[in-house]
């Protein structure tokens, strides 16, 4: 499979320039072809496209002074652009046409690995153009962690604080499982992940906590930014401000995620994870109900459950785990000992049956019922009878030992 190390790079004040100026291009390039595409002109493929290079840089010359192999990334990147929004079509989504790059956000630069030199802790990047028109010599760039042995291709990228990476996309073995039993986990918003297993053992996963302290600071800059007059001194100072502080809570809250998703891969012993198929956008634009700002920004900004479920994807497989999503509907209305359904409303955070009586968290219940769902599912389709019975003694187990 494949896997990507994101590594922070030193450069010095020329090398950055020239990686701006290739960016620049890079993004000009792409959104002539976005807004050419906007007033209705038909994509003629990549190939195509990539063949009207040679005019481009007739009308701007300075794209001589670009590397080549990054013109041609940006056809690519054009083309999937193109491809994700006739699928959406196609399918009856949102269609979200490709928008235009903001001149604020770095283009990212994709170099094939045959095409860059890594020795030690010097990475070594092409820049465009020959002999005495080459505007910018090549960039010498030091690598702050250890490269990998081999890699496909490295991605240049730089954050809101003014920091470049480098990110290599390097091919590793999956691992064969070597362990057996299911977890199955409900994602919530006050815990991030609440799971429990066949013995009836539960787990409680929290996430990031300092969100509402972020949140507040950058409504203060955001309140004192609006009194300013654009572009003068202090719009630009609270401007720079206000992205470092964003990074640091977007950088926080990754890490929060990334520990998560490990400790769920890697550490948990059980070989099969089991999780709902929840969707963000149902949980905010639910009929008849009224609209709740601090929800939606819990849900939206500061959650991160699809981020969550595709580091999950990838580390699953990559340890040699099983990853299950299935639809987690009534899971929460359900109760999981009696089946009886009831309201529950999000602000309801523990759950008591009017029937049997049974007193829960929510999300434990949740679990209970997601990994109830996923063993029977399992039931009818596995020919080894002993198998069978394996399934449904943990289905019972489920239901038992949490209360005996």
């Amino acid at each position: 499979m494949l896997l990507c190390k994101k590594i922070k790079l030193e450069v010095s004040e020329e090398d950055a320039q020239a990686l701006e100026f290739m960016q620049a291009k890079c993004r000009g390039l792409y959104n002539w072809w976005i807004m050419r595409l906007r007033d209705g002109e038909k994509w003629p493929g990549w190939k195509e496209a990539k063949a009207t290079l040679q005019e481009s840089k007739q009308h701007d010359p300075e794209l001589h002074q670009v590397y080549g192999k990054l013109l041609h990334e940006v056809y690519f990147r054009t083309d999937k652009a193109m491809t994700a929004f006739f699928r959406r079509c196609k399918a009856g989504e949102k269609a979200g046409f490709p928008r235009v790059r903001s001149r604020h956000d770095f283009f990212t630069l994709v170099y094939p690995a045959m095409y860059i030199n890594v020795q030690g802790d010097r990475l070594t990047l092409p820049t465009g153009g020959k002999g005495p028109k080459k505007r910018f010599p090549n960039i010498v760039a030091r690598l702050t962690e250890q490269a990998p042995p081999s890699f496909r291709e490295v991605a240049i990228s730089r954050d809101a604080g003014g920091h470049y990476y480098a990110s290599f996309v390097s091919e590793q073995a999956e691992q064969p499982a070597t362990t057996t039993g299911v977890v199955a986990f409900d994602l919530g918003i006050k815990t991030l992940a609440t799971g429990v297993n066949e013995q009836g053992r539960v787990y409680s996963i929290g996430g990031f906590k300092g969100a509402r302290w972020y949140n507040k600071q950058l409504d203060k800059m955001r309140s004192k930014r609006d009194c300013c007059k654009k572009k003068s001194k202090r719009y630009i100072h609270l401007t720079k401000v206000y992205k470092r502080v964003s990074e640091q809570k977007r950088n926080k809250q990754k890490d929060s995620l990334h520990k998560a998703s490990h400790l769920i891969s890697h550490k948990l012993v059980e070989s099969t994870v089991v999780v709902g198929d929840l969707s963000q956008r149902q949980m905010v634009t639910k009929q008849h109900q009224e609209k709740n700002k601090h929800r939606n920004r819990a849900v939206f900004n500061e959650w991160g459950c699809y981020t969550f479920v595709q580091m999950l994807v990838y580390k699953c497989l990559l340890y040699g785990k099983d990853l299950e999503i299935i639809s987690e509907k009534y899971t929460s209305k359900d109760c999981h000992r009696c089946g009886n359904r009831q309201a529950m409303p999000l602000w309801k955070r523990t759950y008591h049956c009017e029937r049997c009586g049974v007193v829960m968290d929510r999300d434990e219940n949740s679990a209970h019922n997601i990994l109830e769902r996923f063993l029977a599912r399992l039931g009818p389709h596995v020919a080894d009878a002993t198998r069978c019975a394996d399934v449904f003694t943990a289905i019972d187990n489920v239901n038992t030992l949490e209360h005996i």
